[in-house]
C-alpha cells in the first residue's frame, strides 16, 4: 500500500481549510441578523433545491456508504446495491407524498408532526427512539468508519482516528448550524463523487477491465436477486422488507427530513429529493463495484485486503497518484465529519424541541445551547461504547446498520404511512402499534446478540433474516394500528385537518402546546404547475433507470 506523502498532507490541509472556510462563512451569514431557532436548526428555511439534494446525498454517504457499501461489495457482490436503487424511488415518495404535509404544517421535527397528527405520547415515543437509534446506528457507525479510514489510509491506531473524528466534529458542530452543514455538504458531494469515480476507473484499468472483473469474481457477484434461502439478501427481503426500512429512513427520520424542511418552499424541497434520487443511483457503481474490484485485486495478489470493510480505503491508498490521493482522503474524512455533524445537529434539534423544551417551555435560548452541548457529549460517549458491541451483530458495517434499522423502523413507517392516507387512524392505534413494534423489535435485537446460547424456537426467531423480520413487524404493526383505531373513537376532524390526504385542503390546526418553536407555516407554499410537470418527467426517468439497472444485474 502506498503511503500518504507530504504532497497529500498539504492537499488534505488545504481541503480542510476550504471546508472550514465555507463553514465559517455560513456561520457568519447565519448570525448576520437577528438569529432565530429557524436560522440555526433549519437554515432559515431558505435552501434551494440543489443544496437540499446535495445535502441529502452527502449526509447519507458520509459514513456507512464510504466504508460499508464497498465492504459489502468485497464480501458478497452487488446485492446490497438494491438498497441504493430503492432509495432513489423512496426519495420520490418523500418529495411527492410526505414533504407537502411536513412543510405546510410548519413543524420543526418529525416527533412534532406525530403530535399534531396523533398525540403528545406519540411525540415522546419517536423522540426517545430516534435519539437511541442515533446512538445504535448513525453515531457509532460514523465513529467506527472514521477509525477505519484513519487506520487504513494514515496508519493511525483505530481508536486514535475515531477520537480525532469525534473531537474535531464536536468543535465544528458547536460552532455551526444546519446552514453550515448544508453548504459544506455541497462541496463534499462533488469531491466524493469525483474521487469515487476516479477510484473505480483506475481500479478497473489495473484489474484489466470489466470482463476480467466478472471472470475473477464470478457471475454470482453480479446478480442482485438472490434466492429466498440466501442468508443475507433473499429476494423476498429485498423486494418487501428493504422498502419498509427505506420509508422510515428517507421519509420519517429527522436526520434526512430536516434537510427538506430547510427548503424555501415545496417546489424546492420536491426537486431537491428528485436531484438526490438521481445521485443515489451512483453508489452502486462508485462504492459497491469498487468493493468488488478490491476483492478481485486481492485475488490477483495486487493488494492486501485485510478485511472487507477496508476495501475502499485500501483502493484509495494503493491506486491513486500523489496529490489526488490526498484530495480524496480529505473528502472521505470531511464527509465522515459532515455526517457526524449532521446527526448531532438533528439530534440536538430533537432534544431541544421535543424533550427539554417540552418539559421546560420557558427555558432561555442560552440554557438550551448548554443542554445541546451536554447532550452531544453524552451521545458521543455512548456511540463509542457501542462500537465493540455492534461488531457482534453482523459481519459487515453496512449490514449491521440495516439490521438494527429493521428492528426500529416498521412501527414508525406504519404510523406515518397509514396516518397520512387514512384519517380514521387515531392516537390509541398509533401508540399500540408503536409499543408493539418496539417490544418485538428489541426482543429480536436481544435474541440476535445472544443467538449462540439459544436453541429451539428462540434460536429460529433470532436466526430469521433481518429483512424478513422487518416484513413481519410491519404487518403486525399495521394490524394492531388498524384494529385498535377501529375499536376506539375516531380522531377529532379539527385536530387532523390538513394532516392527511382526506383533509389536505383544510387549514392546518394550531400548535398543540405553548412552546416557542417555529410552528407557523414558513416559506413559499404555492407550487408552480410548470415545475410540477418537469418534476413528473424527471421522476419517471428515475423509475425507468432503476428498472433497467435491476434488469441488467439479474442473473
Amino acid at each position: 500500500m502506498n503511503a500518504i506523502t507530504t504532497v497529500d498532507w498539504i492537499v488534505v490541509a488545504g481541503y480542510f481549510a476550504a471546508v472550514f472556510g465555507i463553514a465559517f462563512w455560513a456561520i457568519r451569514r447565519e448570525r448576520s441578523g437577528d438569529e432565530s431557532s429557524a436560522d440555526y436548526f433549519l437554515a432559515g428555511r431558505n435552501a434551494g433545491w440543489f443544496v437540499v439534494g446535495a445535502s441529502l446525498f452527502a449526509s447519507n454517504i458520509g459514513s456507512e456508504h464510504l466504508v460499508g457499501l464497498a465492504g459489502a461489495g468485497a464480501s458478497g457482490g452487488l446485492a446490497l446495491g438494491q438498497f441504493e436503487l430503492q432509495a432513489s424511488l423512496i426519495l420520490l415518495l418523500l418529495g411527492w407524498v410526505f414533504v407537502p404535509f411536513y412543510i405546510r404544517s410548519g413543524v420543526f421535527t418529525m416527533p412534532e408532526f406525530l403530535e399534531r397528527r396523533y398525540s403528545p405520547a406519540a411525540r415522546w415515543y419517536l423522540s426517545s427512539v430516534s435519539v437511541v437509534g442515533y446512538v445504535l446506528t448513525k453515531i457509532s457507525v460514523t465513529i467506527y468508519a472514521g477509525g477505519v479510514v484513519f487506520e487504513s489510509l494514515m496508519g493511525l491506531n483505530f481508536w486514535t482516528g475515531a477520537l480525532i473524528v469525534v473531537i474535531v466534529t464536536g468543535i465544528y458542530t458547536v460552532l455551526g448550524g444546519l446552514r453550515a452543514v448544508l453548504y459544506t455538504d455541497v462541496m463534499q458531494a462533488v469531491v466524493l463523487i469525483a474521487g469515487a469515480v476516479l477510484v473505480t476507473i483506475i481500479g478497473l484499468v489495473r484489474l484489466g477491465g470489466w470482463d476480467v472483473m466478472v471472470e475473477t469474481a464470478g457471475p454470482g457477484f453480479f446478480n442482485m436477486w438472490k434466492p429466498i434461502s440466501h442468508p443475507d439478501f433473499p429476494w423476498t427481503g429485498i423486494a418487501f422488507g428493504a422498502p419498509i426500512i427505506a420509508i422510515w429512513y428517507w421519509c420519517t427520520d429527522q436526520f434526512i427530513v430536516q434537510r427538506t424542511l430547510s427548503a424555501r418552499g415545496i417546489d424546492d424541497a420536491r426537486r431537491g429529493t428528485i436531484f438526490a434520487g438521481f445521485l443515489k443511483q451512483l453508489p452502486l457503481f462508485i462504492f459497491v463495484i469498487p468493493g468488488v474490484i478490491a476483492y478481485c485485486l486481492a485475488q490477483q495478489n495486487q493488494i492486501n485486503l485485510e478485511s472487507a470493510d477496508q476495501a475502499l480505503p485500501t483502493l484509495v491508498a494503493a491506486l491513486l497518484p500523489v496529490g489526488v490521493k490526498g484530495l480524496v482522503v480529505a473528502g472521505l474524512i470531511a464527509a465522515l465529519m459532515s455526517s457526524l455533524s449532521s446527526v448531532f445537529n438533528s439530534c440536538s434539534t430533537l432534544i431541544t424541541f421535543d424533550i427539554y423544551k417540552k418539559l421546560r417551555p420557558s427555558t432561555s435560548d442560552a440554557r438550551l445551547v448548554v443542554v445541546g452541548q451536554i447532550s452531544t457529549i453524552v451521545l458521543v460517549l455512548l456511540g463509542i461504547l457501542w462500537i465493540p458491541i455492534m461488531q457482534n451483530i453482523s459481519g459487515t458495517l453496512y449490514q449491521y446498520l440495516q439490521s438494527v434499522q429493521a428492528y426500529i423502523s416498521p412501527p414508525i413507517a406504519a404510523v406515518f404511512l397509514l396516518g397520512l392516507f387514512w384519517k380514521r387512524i387515531n392516537a390509541a392505534g398509533a401508540i399500540a402499534a408503536l409499543v408493539t413494534g418496539f417490544v418485538l423489535g428489541m426482543g429480536r435485537l436481544v435474541a440476535e446478540l445472544n443467538k449462540g446460547s439459544l436453541d429451539g424456537f428462540l434460536y429460529t426467531f433470532a436466526d430469521i433474516n433481518f429483512m424478513h423480520v422487518a416484513i413481519f413487524l410491519f404487518a403486525i404493526c399495521v394490524v394492531v394500528l388498524v384494529v385498535v383505531s377501529l375499536l376506539t373513537a375516531a380522531p377529532d376532524p379539527a385536530r387532523i385537518a390538513g394532516l392527511t390526504f382526506g383533509s389536505r385542503e383544510a387549514a392546518i390546526p394550531a400548535p398543540s402546546d405553548d412552546t416557542e418553536g417555529p410552528t407557523a407555516i414558513v416559506g413559499h407554499l404555492d407550487t408552480d404547475p410548470s415545475k410540477r410537470r418537469v418534476d413528473v418527467v424527471l421522476s419517471w426517468i428515475i423509475v425507468v433507470i432503476v428498472a433497467l439497472v435491476m434488469i441488467w444485474f439479474t442473473g
